[in-house]
């Protein structure tokens, strides 16, 4: 007899079975094929794909952030910190960003870390609100931008027909020269432009705590 299926058993089928298929592909009844059960079998622990993709999410944080949380000295490295580790996370999976955005965590294991990127924030004066606003604005990036990354390189050190800087340089109307050029940055080094984006999230910011002072009105 097989020993009773249990979720975790579920997420980390699943997981490894991302890698295989992409999200698109990923179905309960593939799931349920590789652990040998049948579909519904599943469903006493996963309502829907979207309930499994919600625990998938959840697992791939669990993962990522298992040991202590630690504060880094200044609320800027701390930013910093957090927005790579997701994107290391994101793109140890294929279609990371995209089983990760828009899901909901299925328990509060992450506040840990939130709360140590919180605590950078809040001592150097951080009224809360502008905390949460940095953070999210900083995580908003990530998500999108790993999107992005993925979908021009759904496996890692491959890229995706249409996403080659030359053939796309080479079918734009000679008109258009900076587009032709902008494809070798849009579809080449993926890991400067993330650093060169998250330098522009730190440096808005840090504008948006001391706005420029306005002309005295006449």
């Amino acid at each position: 007899m097989p020993p009773k299926l249990d979720r975790a058993q579920v997420v980390d089928t699943a997981l490894r079975l991302l890698d295989e298929t992409g999200l698109d592909g990923l179905t309960l009844r593939r799931i349920a094929t590789e652990l040998d059960v049948k579909a519904p079998a599943l469903y006493w622990h996963f309502a829907n794909k979207q309930a499994l993709l919600d625990e998938m999410a959840t697992e791939m944080l669990r993962r990522t952030y298992a040991g202590p949380a630690v504060v880094p000295d200044s609320w800027q490295e701390a930013l910093l910190v957090s927005s790579r580790t997701l994107r290391t996370a994101l793109l140890g999976y294929r279609d990371g960003a995209k089983v990760f955005s828009g899901t909901r965590l299925t328990d509060y294991g992450h506040t840990e870390g939130q709360h140590a990127l919180l605590t950078a924030f809040d001592r150097a004066g951080f009224e809360l609100a502008d905390a949460v606003v940095a953070f999210t604005t900083a995580y908003a990036f990530t998500i999108g931008f790993v999107i992005e990354e993925q979908a021009v390189h759904p496996v890692p050190g491959e890229r995706a027909p249409g996403y080659d800087p030359e053939l796309r340089a080479a079918a734009i109307d000679p008109g258009h020269g900076l587009a032709a050029a902008a494809g070798r940055e849009l579809f080449g080094d993926f890991g400067q432009r993330f650093e060169r984006g998250l330098a522009i999230v730190v440096a808005g910011v840090e504008a948006s705590r001391h706005p420029p002072l306005l002309p005295p009105a006449p």
